[in-house]
C-alpha cells in the first residue's frame, strides 16, 4: 500500500486489528475488492472465505446487492463495540477523540482515478473467486423460503428504522449475541433477514429447527 501511496489506518480490535482505507468519494465495492484481493494474492495473505477458516476478512463482502437484501453491518471508526461496550483506538495517535479524529482527517483519501489505475488490467484472482454456479436451484416443498415467516420462530423483537431486531438463534446456540440484537429482519418483507455477526440463512434456519430444503431443477 505504501508503494501505491495509500495511507491505511490500523485500528485495534477485539480479536486483532482492522486496517481501514478511506476514499475521497463513494466508489464501487467491486473495484475496491479487486484492489485488496489482488494485494492479498500477490503477498500470499490468505483471505477468509467459505472454504477457509483462517485469513483476513475483506469488507464489504459483496460486489453487488439484490433489491431488498442486506449488506454488511460494520462498526465504524471509533465506534463503540456492542459486545464489549468499549471503543478501540487507532495506533497512529494518542487515545483521545480529538487526537484520533485529527489523525483520521489527515490521512490521504484514495480517488476514483487512483483506484482505476491500481486495478487497470486486473480482475479478481481466480483462486479467490466464489465457486461458479453450475446448477439451477429452487426452493420447493414444505418449509420453503416463500412460505416461511421467521417472526413466528424468534423471540421478542424491537423496531429500529426499517428493521426488526432480535436475538440470532444461531448465535445464541453458540453462546453469543448477549445483546439480543444480532438478527435484523426487514419490516416490509420478512423474507429478508440478516445476522450482523455473519451467520448464514442456512445456519439460522437450522438453529430454528426449520432447515432450508433445496431441490435441483431438471
Amino acid at each position: 500500500m505504501g508503494e501505491d501511496n495509500v495511507q491505511a489506518a490500523l485500528e485495534k480490535s477485539k480479536r486483532g486489528g482492522h486496517l481501514w482505507i478511506f476514499l475521497a468519494s463513494p466508489l464501487l465495492a467491486k473495484e475496491c475488492r479487486i484492489y485488496i484481493y489482488n494485494l492479498a494474492w500477490r503477498l500470499g495473505v490468505p483471505v477468509k472465505e467459505s472454504s477457509l477458516r483462517d485469513g483476513i476478512e475483506v469488507f464489504p463482502k459483496h460486489d453487488t446487492l439484490s433489491a431488498g437484501s442486506f449488506g454488511n453491518a460494520i462498526r465504524g471508526p471509533l465506534g463503540i463495540h456492542r459486545e464489549v461496550n468499549r471503543r478501540f483506538w487507532f495506533y497512529g495517535a494518542n487515545h483521545t477523540l480529538d487526537a484520533q479524529m485529527a489523525y483520521l482527517k489527515g490521512l490521504r483519501r484514495i480517488t476514483e482515478i487512483e483506484l482505476r489505475r491500481f486495478i487497470a488490467g486486473t480482475e479478481m484472482p481466480t483462486s479467490l473467486r466464489p465457486p461458479a454456479t453450475t446448477q439451477a436451484w429452487k426452493y420447493s416443498g414444505e418449509g420453503c423460503e416463500a412460505e416461511f415467516n421467521i417472526l413466528r420462530h424468534v423471540g421478542k423483537v424491537r423496531k429500529v428504522g426499517r428493521n426488526y431486531l432480535t436475538r440470532c438463534p444461531s448465535c445464541a446456540g453458540s453462546g453469543h449475541d448477549r445483546g439480543g440484537d444480532n438478527l435484523a429482519i426487514l419490516i416490509s418483507n420478512t423474507r429478508f433477514y440478516k445476522c450482523w455477526a455473519g451467520c448464514t440463512k442456512q445456519m439460522i434456519r437450522a438453529a430454528l429447527g426449520h432447515p432450508i430444503r433445496i431441490f435441483k431443477t431438471a
